[in-house]
């Protein structure tokens, strides 16, 4: 059983994975980005990534939100 991939290949790195994370959440992306991806990216490390920018994201909106309220006194 093969996983389709060499010795030679390399693994991505985890600022190349947050970087294609946030890229993606808004939906921008270079094509040589896609492709290293797809080539040598682990889709659990995208997934992870995906749920960890989202978990901060989600929670620093609540943070802004709770900060405008406090100041205009809601």
């Amino acid at each position: 059983m093969t996983t389709g991939k060499t010795a030679g290949q390399k693994k991505v790195s985890a600022m190349a994975i947050m970087g294609s994370v946030i890229a993606a959440s808004f939906g921008v992306t270079t094509q040589a980005n896609r492709e290293r991806d797809f080539q040598h990216g682990n889709f659990n490390h995208f997934v992870i990534g995906g749920i960890a920018f989202t978990v901060f994201f989600v929670l620093l909106l609540s943070f802004i939100v709770k900060i405008i309220m406090r100041f205009n006194s809601v």
